[in-house]
């Protein structure tokens, strides 16, 4: 296979005699393993140096704010090596442009017949041995964040940190691209795949020029932490983050009721709760209606409760006589209602009729009418969830670099998959109005500067706490540096319930509470008592206050980190029970 190929599904090999020529003029034919360069190099004992390779040796810092070494583009039925021409690069029917300015490299792609699915951008250069690298994921995290060596076909979704043993250095794409785009990295190189596709096939781009997406790179400095560089790092990746006015706390029904025997008068006993517990002072908490109140569960339409729910909007007026702010759980693209086949996604694998295409104007508009017919009833937080799952038919964690299988696409084809989630995103916004918005089971990259809070990994877990640890000690440590950059964190519920050790669920609610973060607490009634009451109380009275970020100590060295630098102190918490962790999951 030839240095731009590809296996898996949606992926051609570009053709033989294209990809050897490309190789000859960039200095890459191998022969028994070795470039003609590299063989020169080291019969003359000189440092291998390739074409085009920016390392600072000092630093191990690798410049790719640059034109690229290597371009190939794939479509439908063939995969080109495109050929530069100063900061272009061409084929028949294609023109990328990629030229710096300032500190970012856009990458605008003109293709107006080709029927083109994504870009593989490659920066040649000798990359230090000794980079441990950090990854984000496309939209929740499984509990698959963390530091490790290179692993040149290890997917890296939108940014990635790499650590030399001195510095840490950012290498990313600008939040809200027109595309999906990930890394790869290896010793020989760095490379940039965009995916410009509609749905699992071609984009029809047309004559327009598409802004696909804006490289973002930063060098680190002597001196300061890995976690600092990577804040820092996110700061840049966003330009204007929309951010709560005040840190957001309160309860959240799901991870004791599960969206069943759950009814309006439960919402207001929790109500009770969390306006009891609550500190004094105008931050008031939220009290957030998960999954089951819909006529439905899990799926709307949304223009009503289901016969434990008769009066959303009484119930809303209801919580807010408590003194406690009213939010509502929703899955916009999912519903029983009549829909027209022409509106369905059901070219999707495995998609149901019930999904909504958002290309199609008229379901954008529905989703718009929903949004707002909650924020009228008066709900002041909505949280949206699944939909990338309803999307893409896959959980983030199983995307991979495919994202979506291959062979469908939305009524609109003119548009990317990305210019589509992000126009749904944008709609929600706007239909929310001054109603703070969560996402779950979104894609963060794309939902950063539109949602004031974003659900960073999957859910923890009222039943066993071996997941709460794996989901959300890992989102809430390696993904902490997204906090107030792109939005505010959410790293899941603090469940408390008969089922969970009560030494183990406290110490996850503590972590939140202390760690600047947004905090939602889950408690069964069953489960509280003097002690756990107390603990809610205190946890609220810490997260109803601006605080700085917690910063994971050991997160180098461990998936689940357990020392903490919390407002300037060091804590340590186990996160291991007397059993240890379990190898089966729920």
């Amino acid at each position: 296979m030839g240095e731009l190929g590809c296996a898996g599904p949606g992926f051609e090999t570009i053709p033989a005699m294209v990809l050897r020529r490309a190789a000859w003029e960039n200095g890459l034919v191998r022969r028994n393993g070795f470039t003609r360069r590299r063989l020169m190099a080291l019969g003359a004992g000189l440092p291998v140096l390739a074409a085009g390779q920016s390392v600072r040796r000092a630093d191990g810092y690798v410049d790719i704010l640059r034109p690229p070494d290597l371009a190939a583009a794939f479509l439908e039925s063939e995969s080109l090596a495109l050929a530069r021409d100063g900061r272009r690069w061409t084929a028949p029917g294609i023109a990328v442009e990629t030229e710096p300015r300032a500190e970012a490299l856009p990458i605008r792609i003109h293709a107006p017949e080709a029927p083109l699915l994504r870009l593989h951008l490659r920066w040649k250069a000798r990359v230090p041995e000794r980079w441990r690298i950090l990854n984000d994921q496309w939209e929740r995290s499984y509990g698959d964040l963390e530091w490790r060596g290179l692993i040149g076909e290890r997917v890296l979704p939108w940014y990635f940190l790499a650590f030399d043993g001195s510095a840490t250095h950012g290498y990313g794409v600008a939040t809200g691209a027109a595309s999906f785009a990930f890394w790869q990295v290896d010793p020989d190189g760095i490379s940039l795949w965009i995916d410009v596709r509609n749905g699992g096939g071609a984009v029809r781009l047309g004559e327009r020029t598409l802004e696909a997406a804006t490289v973002r790179v930063r060098r680190g400095r002597a001196g300061e932490t890995a976690f600092a560089a990577a804040r820092q790092f996110c700061r840049m990746l966003c330009a204007a983050p929309k951010l709560p006015a005040e840190p957001v706390y309160g309860g959240n029904n799901w991870y004791y009721a599960y969206g069943r025997n759950c009814s309006a008068a439960d919402i207001e006993r929790d109500t009770a709760l969390m306006a009891e517990l609550a500190p004094a002072g105008k931050n008031r908490p939220f009290m957030v209606i998960d999954d089951g109140w819909s006529v439905t569960n899990t799926a709307g339409p949304w223009d009503r409760g289901n016969e434990r729910f008769p009066d959303m909007a009484a119930l809303a007026g209801a919580m807010k006589r408590q003194g406690v702010r009213p939010g509502v759980w929703l899955r916009p693209l999912y519903t029983t209602a009549a829909i027209p086949p022409s509106a369905q996604l059901q070219a999707r694998t495995g998609a149901r009729r019930a999904t909504l295409d958002p290309s199609v104007p008229e379901m954008l508009e529905t989703v718009r009418q929903d949004i707002r017919r909650m924020t009228s009833w008066g709900y002041e937080l909505v949280k949206h969830d699944y939909t990338s799952f309803d999307l893409m038919g896959r959980w983030g964690s199983g995307m991979g670099a495919d994202l979506t299988d291959a062979g469908w696409h939305f009524a609109d084809r003119g548009r990317t998959t990305a210019e589509i989630v992000l126009a749904l995103y944008r709609a929600i916004r706007e239909a929310a109005g001054s109603a703070s918005i969560i996402g779950c089971n979104t894609f963060g990259h794309l939902g950063a500067g539109l949602f004031e809070l974003q659900r960073t990994g999957d859910d923890t877990s009222g039943r066993e706490f071996n997941r709460t640890r794996r989901m959300g000690v890992n989102t809430l440590a390696f993904r902490a540096p997204q906090h107030r950059a792109f939005f505010d964190l959410d790293a899941d519920c603090a469940p408390i319930t008969p089922q969970l050790p009560w030494d183990l669920a406290s110490r996850w609610l503590d972590l939140v509470a202390r760690s600047g973060t947004a905090l939602f607490v889950s408690p069964d009634p069953k489960a509280l008592n003097v002690e756990s009451r107390q603990a809610i109380r205190r946890a609220f009275a810490a997260a109803a206050v601006p605080r700085d970020i917690a910063e994971p100590l050991d997160w180098m060295q461990t998936t689940t980190p357990a020392r903490w630098r919390i407002q300037g102190q060091t804590v340590e918490y186990g996160w291991y029970g007397p059993e240890g962790a379990t190898p089966f999951p729920r």
